[in-house]
């Protein structure tokens, strides 16, 4: 038999499209049967056996999460995810469906997708016993077996469990008490396969009795008739532990009811955080080549890590780990654009893009009272700041600036913006005495490109500009110290005082003259 592939796994084509033909295949009831619990639980064994990873694209997660998803699916659990905002929930969610076997059969046409051996529907009975053998087969692939709904305060039992059809009632002659005169909701119709909830607290209290009671019981009552579903799904749930106080509960017997509860969390090194943003953020420009140096993606991912330890930074809320990953595309955006606007062939980061990227990071974050007291910028200013001055000690901590900031301390002065090319920017950067050959921690070479070269030459003045060591004009114009400045004032202190007493004494010979002629 031919095999393809889906999702990973070997699909078998030339499947019978007959309950006859299934029955003579290798498709046995024993094999047909198994729930979906046993399906994923004999596929997980599978994995760990063959050292497969069990969930490809999830960081970070190897030693904690994983190994408690893993006894909850080889213990045949319905489990929740807890987590804040951003923690790949839902993503670890929908690689379940990679548990789940390549195909199965159902009988085709049937709203609850019946199992050709153990029919639920009073539909997929009545077409048995009419066509016998002859029932036409489909099969459902685990992209098809997956059904996920978002809980609001608006759901019904109607969109979980279903509602009575009056014209479906009128059209097929049938009895409003009938079977087939219902319409199901999205729960029978993930039918041997996983339903999944999102935000569960949010949905009514009466909402999630109707959802245990089918869960556990597997009947519940359809405007006021009686339907049992012995349904066949694994379940699994997601919850932002903020929304378990702020907007909602589960309710006890459903919690009860749940088998695992999983606690996720924040990416807990900088290296997991890179690759992550490595993986998710759109990085690859059809319009130009992108070169990100490390630096970069160590500050844009010390923004979100220093975001998440600020006091004026809403801990309940979390931050995202969308925030870098937004951010990295927005600073990838402006790099384009400059190199664009100078025709250059390589786009090379800067630290003065992340400063252009503040709409993806002031929305992703929530403050507390005193940081909305400062503002959004004002605050992810600093935080910047920070993060660009962690980095700066990593590279430079053992590096002397001295030559640079007396460069800067006799006037002069340089600017870096995007009306400037990356060669005209480097020209001027090389009169500063002693940078370029400070960024040799860099890898930055005399045959470096000019854009590598100025991206670096950046960092090192921004990182003296965190040190306080330079400062830095909103233009981005690079110029002396305000101690170097301070200095140079109290230098010039008597200078300064000689000359206000002479124009003082000027003066005031002056209006002496006026008086003497009234």
């Amino acid at each position: 038999m031919h095999e393809a592939y889906t999702c990973g796994m070997p699909v078998p084509t030339n499947l019978p499209l007959t309950l006859g033909a299934l029955k003579k295949s290798e498709w046995t009831p024993e094999r047909v049967n198994r729930s979906v619990k046993d399906e994923l639980r004999e596929n997980l064994i599978a994995r760990l056996r063959s050292r497969e990873t069990i969930f490809p694209g999830i960081v970070g997660y190897e030693d904690t999460v994983i190994p408690q998803i893993v006894n909850a699916v080889l213990s045949r659990h319905n489990f929740i995810l807890l987590g804040l905002r951003g923690q790949a929930k839902s993503r670890i969610l929908r690689a379940l469906t990679g548990l789940l076997d390549s195909v199965i059969p159902y009988i085709a046409g049937s709203e609850l997708r019946d199992n050709p051996y153990k029919p639920l529907s009073k539909f997929s009975r009545d077409l048995i016993a009419e066509q016998g053998d002859d029932t036409p087969i489909a099969w459902l692939t685990p992209d098809e077996r997956y059904v996920e709904k978002l809980a609001t305060p608006d759901v019904t039992v109607a969109d979980l469990v279903g509602d009575l059809d009056p014209i479906k009632a009128a059209r097929g002659g049938q009895e409003l008490s009938s079977e087939l005169t219902m319409h199901y909701g999205l729960l029978p119709r993930s039918n041997r396969g996983l339903f999944i909830i999102n935000e569960l607290p949010d949905l009514a209290g009466k909402i999630q009795v109707a959802l245990f009671n089918i869960m556990q019981e597997g009947d519940v009552q359809i405007k006021g008739y009686p339907v049992r579903l012995q349904l066949d799904v694994a379940i699994a749930f997601s919850a932002n532990p903020e929304d378990y106080t702020a907007r909602g509960k589960i309710v006890t017997p459903l919690k009860d009811r749940i088998g695992s509860e999983i606690r996720t969390h924040y990416p807990e090194s900088l290296e997991e955080a890179i690759t992550i943003t490595t993986q998710e953020a759109w990085a690859s420009r059809p319009n130009a080549e992108i070169e990100i140096p490390q630096y970069i993606r160590e500050v844009v991912e010390l923004i979100a890590f220093l975001a998440r330890e600020d006091k004026k930074v809403d801990k309940r809320s979390g931050v995202s780990q969308r925030l870098p990953i937004s951010t990295m595309e927005l600073v990838l955006s402006n790099a384009e654009r400059r190199a664009l606007m100078h025709d250059e062939t390589l786009a090379v980061p800067r630290i003065g893009d992340i400063y252009t990227a503040l709409p993806g990071i002031t929305g992703k974050i929530e403050l507390e009272y005193e940081g909305e007291m400062r503002g959004a910028d004002v605050i992810v200013h600093d935080i910047i700041r920070q993060a660009v001055q962690r980095s700066f000690d990593k590279y430079f901590a053992n590096i002397n600036t001295q030559q640079i900031e007396e460069w800067f301390n006799l006037g002069g002065t340089v600017q870096l913006n995007d009306q400037q090319a990356a060669a005209a920017s480097l020209k001027e950067l090389k009169q500063i005495q002693g940078l370029m050959d400070k960024l040799e921690p860099l890898g930055i070479t005399s045959k470096s490109s000019p854009e590598l070269a100025v991206s670096a030459a950046e960092f090192l003045l921004e990182g003296m500009t965190a040190h306080r060591r330079i400062t830095r004009s909103e233009e981005r114009s690079f110029s002396a110290g305000e101690k170097a400045r301070r200095n140079e004032q109290a230098a010039n202190f008597h200078e300064t005082v000689r000359e206000r007493e002479k124009e003082r004494a000027e003066w005031e010979a002056k209006n002496r003259t006026r008086r003497g002629f009234n």
